[in-house]
């Protein structure tokens, strides 16, 4: 080994502390950084290719047979921005019923309804299906169902009882559309036979553009297509991107706030380098002329000390690599396995790119001070003394000693003040934490507020189930043909039992469907509500909540989706019946993949379906014993034929997920502020260890040692602490919102302004804690130092 080598090992193994800052240092902002980066591009990639290889839809567009023909559908290919089309192809919602037996159902089950496209074959230029087994439909009788939408499989015979005949088509093959544009597909002669004589057509494009990579853009090429049809032909749209957001957003949640951690660590990462390179410089000045006399060039100086800096560095590289990599795992999930491609994972140029940018901004930071170590004289390195000079503090030291506080108190806060360089790195170390934990504090009370309000309905304390089959929001209900379903309970003979039951505060009914909205494909859970509903309503993003017939209320990926805003109408089609209703109001709620549709029951009634109430949501009484409430209610619901039970909290696993994340990086970025803290106060010590020594010689005790010590950083930490505090808030208003746009929802602003005074108050103090804290262990250390061995250092 050279002699440089056998200088940079013995300089990284004796300086233990500043060692372990920067393992820990790089390893938190690697381990950041790898997850944003690696979640950004890795969770996208599966979609991204599955689109360029099928040629996947933009646009999928619906237009109304009545007012628009199939020759004009076609010419819209001529419409600006359009580099290829697909269709005109039929489009019919129907209820199927299984008329076989098969690994995944019965014979005789009522299938949800379901989006039939009548298309030719799988390829085009536009959305080429991909067959994942079985062959496509080349004739009448035949049928392909979508991949993860329709549980059947090549052999299932499924009958259509609500088409003319009630044919019975035989299930060929299973495809997957990358947008999901149809829920199955059959030939066109087929699509027209299923048709009820008399029935309105309607049709389905689909696009590629020249630039549609933002909602702006695609917004403007519906527009485009929009004015090559009759006024009023073009129904509704959805665009690729919504369906990307969809299948992305678990995993793109992540990125905003891992971003947000991985450029703190990093910049926290500089200043502690910066810090403790800076340290090792001024303490070993004597060793460095020894080098130089030695023969050390000043370049040899220089790669010396950024070498100490460098092999910690890479050891937390490789160890926030691994982190990185391992914590991924779970947030990719089945990203890839979605779309028919191999389980996503980080791409190996981020695993390569992330630690060498790290190693980059180390080698920066240490190149400063090590420049300085390599400019040193030989003969000013030899003489000089660590003690710094007399004259730096001393006003400031008269001016606290005549304050009325203990001596020892009183020497701390003059302390600072004799190198204020450092205590200024120190104060921007604490305020990194601080700042860290603000953030971290705000993102947790956050997902909390999220946590809560994601589900609908749960503002509850009770659910009365009044039968029929109903499930959550998204879910598909199935019914057993050839049994009678259980039929739902008298609606006023519920809510008389719930009024007359004491305890009862106030309640709502809900019941829920399929149908098929305008501009959305495949089929629309819609849940309609009855009674006095505000009080348990979602969180309203904008606009207001249900109050009359004809409205309805949806979350901003519905919107974005659908290609609408609040004040625009949808039309819902169920079984050849339509009714329109207006969007009154934007709410946040992420149960059935937020793509339900909130109404009156009315709009049930208008559809020709039941709107009689599956559930029935309670509110008890302020003091109401729980389990008491549900004994004496399920003896008088029994006679009703309705039963009551707990309304127990839904958990994501996402959002767990999450907290652990962020609990695990801000405890990660406060102990690496508080090994900065340490290590400045370590290297103050050891300047100062003769003045600790005239000290202790006059009299100081070591629990007074101690108090000085802590005394020293701890108005630095309250002031970095408070100026901390409006970073932190700053940071989370950033951040959340970006989250929510991630995943194609908006945040209640509720759920972003959670900070309040008696918690800033409190988060005012973190810098105060980190600071004494990082100071503690130094203290300990220069109380119990020997008198005599002081004040023979220099």
């Amino acid at each position: 080994m050279s002699a440089l080598g056998r200088v940079v090992r013995a300089g990284v193994g004796r300086r233990r502390v500043q060692t372990a800052v920067l393992v820990l240092t790089t390893l938190m902002s690697v381990t950041a950084s790898v997850l944003a980066a690696g979640l950004l591009v890795a969770a996208r990639a599966p979609f991204d290719h599955a689109f360029a290889r099928q040629h996947g839809a933009h646009l999928t567009a619906q237009f109304d047979g009545t007012r628009v023909t199939a020759a004009q559908l076609t010419a819209t290919a001529r419409a600006s921005g359009v580099t290829a089309t697909a269709g005109p192809f039929r489009t019919l919602s129907v209820r199927p019923r299984t008329a076989s037996d098969s690994d995944m159902l019965p014979a005789g089950v009522d299938l949800p309804p379901m989006t039939v496209a009548g298309r030719g074959n799988a390829a085009g230029r536009v959305d080429g299906l991909s067959l994942v087994s079985g062959t496509w439909a080349t004739r009448p009788g035949q049928i392909v169902v979508a991949y993860d939408k329709v549980p059947a499989e090549p052999g299932t015979r499924l009958t259509f009882p609500d088409a003319p005949g009630s044919p019975t088509l035989t299930v060929v093959g299973v495809a997957r559309s990358v947008t999901g544009t149809a829920d199955a597909w059959v030939t066109p002669a087929q699509a027209g036979a299923l048709a009820a004589p008399g029935s309105p057509s309607t049709y389905e494009m689909l696009y590629r553009f020249r630039h549609a990579g933002t909602d702006s853009q695609l917004a403007a090429d519906r527009a485009a297509v929009r004015a090559t049809v009759p006024k009023g032909a073009l129904t509704g749209s959805y665009s690729y991107l919504a369906v990307k957001r969809q299948e992305t957003a678990n995993a793109m949640a992540f990125v905003p706030f891992l971003a947000a951690f991985g450029v703190l660590g990093l910049l926290l990462s500089v200043l502690v380098i910066g810090i403790v390179v800076s340290g090792a410089v001024g303490a070993a000045t004597r060793r460095i002329g020894i080098l130089k006399s030695l023969g050390f060039t000043p370049a040899q100086v220089v790669r010396a000390y950024v070498g100490q800096a460098l092999i910690p560095a890479g050891a937390g590289c490789v160890l926030g690599l691994g982190l990185g990599n391992l914590l991924a795992v779970p947030v990719l999930g089945e990203v890839g396995t979605a779309f028919g491609g191999p389980g996503a994972s980080i791409p190996l140029w981020v695993d390569a790119v992330v630690p060498a940018s790290a190693l980059v901004l180390v080698a920066a930071a240490a190149l400063v001070p090590a420049l300085r170590a390599g400019r040193l004289r030989t003969v000013a390195a030899l003489t000089v003394g660590r003690t710094p000079g007399a004259g730096r503090g001393r006003l400031v030291r008269r001016l606290t000693g005549r304050l009325p506080v203990p001596r020892a108190v009183s020497l701390g806060l003059a302390n600072p003040f004799a190198r204020p360089a450092r205590s200024a790195t120190t104060a921007a170390a604490v305020a990194f934490g601080a700042a860290a934990v603000t953030f971290g504090v705000g993102l947790a009370l956050t997902l909390g507020a999220v946590q809560s309000g994601r589900m609908l309905n749960s503002a509850g304390q009770v659910v009365v189930e009044a039968g029929g089959g109903q499930g959550p929001a998204g879910a598909q209900v199935v019914h057993a043909g050839g049994e009678s379903d259980v039929p739902k309970a008298d609606p006023a003979k519920v809510a008389a039992a719930l009024r007359a039951q004491g305890g009862t505060g106030r309640f709502y009914g809900t019941a829920q469907a399929e149908a098929v909205a305008s501009g959305i494909t495949g089929t629309t859970t819609v849940v309609a509500y009855q009674g006095d509903s505000a009080w348990g309503a979602p969180q309203l993003v904008s606009g207001r909540w249900l109050h009359g017939p004809g409205q309805a209320v949806v979350t901003t990926r519905f919107l974005k989706a659908a290609g609408l805003r609040v004040g625009d109408t949808v039309t819902l089609t169920e079984r050849g019946r339509r009714t329109s209703v207006r969007i009154v109001g934007e709410a946040f709620f992420t149960e059935g993949e937020g793509m339900a549709l909130l109404t009156p029951t009315s709009t049930l009634t208008a559809l020709g379906l039941d709107a009689k109430p599956g559930e029935y949501h309670v509110q008890t009484k302020p003091g109401t014993a729980l389990a008491s409430y549900l004994t004496s209610l399920n003896t008088a619901l029994d006679p009703v034929g309705a039963v009551a039970r707990a309304d127990t909290a839904n958990t994501s696993e996402v959002i767990a997920t999450m907290d652990a994340l962020v609990g695990t990086l801000t405890l990660m970025l406060v102990v690496v502020a508080g090994l900065g803290v340490l290590n400045t106060v370590v290297l103050d010590t050891r300047d100062r260890v003769h003045d600790l020594g005239v000290l202790k010689a006059l009299g100081m005790a070591p629990r007074q040692t101690v108090t000085m010590v802590l005394t020293s950083v701890a108005g630095i930490g309250l002031l970095a602490g408070v100026a901390a505090v409006p970073a932190g808030v700053a940071l989370h208003r950033l951040v959340t919102p970006l989250m929510g746009d991630a995943v194609g929802m908006t945040l209640p602003t509720a759920d972003i302004a959670v900070y309040h005074a008696p918690q800033l108050a409190l988060l005012a103090l973190g810098g105060l804690l980190i600071a004494a804290t990082g100071a503690f262990l130094p203290a300990s250390w220069a109380a119990r130092s020997d008198t005599a061995t002081a004040l023979r250092s220099e």
